[in-house]
């Protein structure tokens, strides 16, 4: 699939339509200044990539007290009393 290039400034005044090809077509443009690359407007990463909010398979521990318990002075180590 070539690669589209453009100047910043047709960049800038068809930003919309250049991103509606690059979702479109999956496509790369480059944004060249001076004839020389500075930006490439790319699709995002495939969805594969994992979901930040599901739980890791690993992480299956639960917390077996109240968190918001006041600590007593037993539950400290002696070094820090």
């Amino acid at each position: 699939m070539p690669m589209t290039k453009v100047n910043t400034h047709e960049a800038k005044t068809r930003l919309s339509a250049l991103l509606a090809t690059v979702e479109q077509t999956g496509s790369t443009i480059l944004i060249c200044r001076s004839g020389k690359p500075v930006a490439a407007l790319t699709p995002p990463p495939a969805a594969s990539s994992p979901d930040p909010l599901k739980r890791h398979p690993e992480l299956q521990g639960r917390i077996l007290y109240d968190p918001l318990e006041t600590a007593t002075e037993d539950d400290w180590p002696a070094a820090a009393r």
